[in-house]
């Protein structure tokens, strides 16, 4: 599953409403429940490889009492808090502009993973008229570059384990229900890769509770500086081997290849 940006963009209704500050209605609610329920399902039926799917289970959780909950824990830490109130949203990441800055800063690295993988850059769904919608599209605008800080790849196990580095940051309700659903379908239809996915979420949990906040960074104003730099001030130690690994060598340009080990573990 490659959670990319690009492919959360779906044709989902949800995803065209703005979210609202009043109580939402037994009807809404309803919808929301009957299309969270129904992509959560697809996502483990489903072996298609569409991500409309997770697009439709990201919208559904917005505005739910867990991630207004989340919201209000993730306001505890004031530089959290302070970038929820400022609401900061950086313009569209232009990459081709990007790819103009040194070859190690998170400029070029963050672009040239993007290009090279055929991902696009994010076009907000959601109108940031609350604290909740804010956090929704902010960690969706930068999702790829918390890849690239992490190293996490964006195959099925990196993203897991990706979202288990969310989920220590900040109780993201998506985060949680994706662990649960890779849990479950890694049991019934994968048993044997079990042990490895186990090892990723463990992996993405302790990165998350060592690291600062990666959600009160304002990337956008510091693309210059180095991702090695970057990953030091945030105590991130980042993959460097293994199936998760996604980090460009910004010199050479190639990939790390996953330790033979690991790839035949998750068969």
């Amino acid at each position: 599953m490659q959670l990319t940006n690009s492919q959360r963009q779906s044709a989902n209704p949800l995803a065209k409403q703005p979210p609202s500050n009043e109580p939402q209605s037994t009807i809404q609610n309803l919808l929301r429940a009957f299309t969270g329920t129904k992509a959560f399902l697809t996502l483990l039926f489903d072996e298609s490889g569409s991500l409309t799917a997770v697009g439709e289970l990201s919208t559904s959780l917005v505005n739910t009492p867990a991630f207004r909950l989340a919201v209000e824990e993730m306001k505890s830490v004031p530089e959290v808090a302070d970038i929820i109130a400022e609401r900061y949203m950086a313009p569209a990441h232009d990459l081709d502009a990007l790819l103009q800055y040194p070859q190690d800063s998170l400029a070029y690295v963050y672009a040239s993973r993007m290009k090279q993988a055929g991902f696009q850059t994010l076009a907000a769904e959601v109108e940031v008229d609350s604290e909740v919608s804010y956090v929704e599209n902010r960690w969706q605008q930068t999702h790829d570059i918390w890849h690239i800080m992490t190293g996490f790849d964006t195959s099925e196990m990196g993203e897991i384990a990706l979202q288990a580095f969310y989920l220590a940051q900040f109780r993201l309700p998506l985060a949680s229900m994706l662990i649960a659903n890779a849990l479950i379908a890694t049991t019934l239809w994968e048993p044997e890769s079990l042990s490895a996915l186990l090892e990723a979420i463990a992996q993405g949990w302790e990165m998350g509770h060592i690291a600062k906040p990666l959600i009160a960074q304002k990337w956008e104003e510091a693309w210059e500086k180095p991702v090695a730099v970057w990953q030091s001030e945030l105590n991130i130690l980042p993959v460097r081997t293994g199936q998760q690994l996604w980090v460009l060598c910004p010199y050479h340009h190639v990939e790390f290849s996953p330790s033979p080990m690991l790839t035949a573990s998750l068969g």
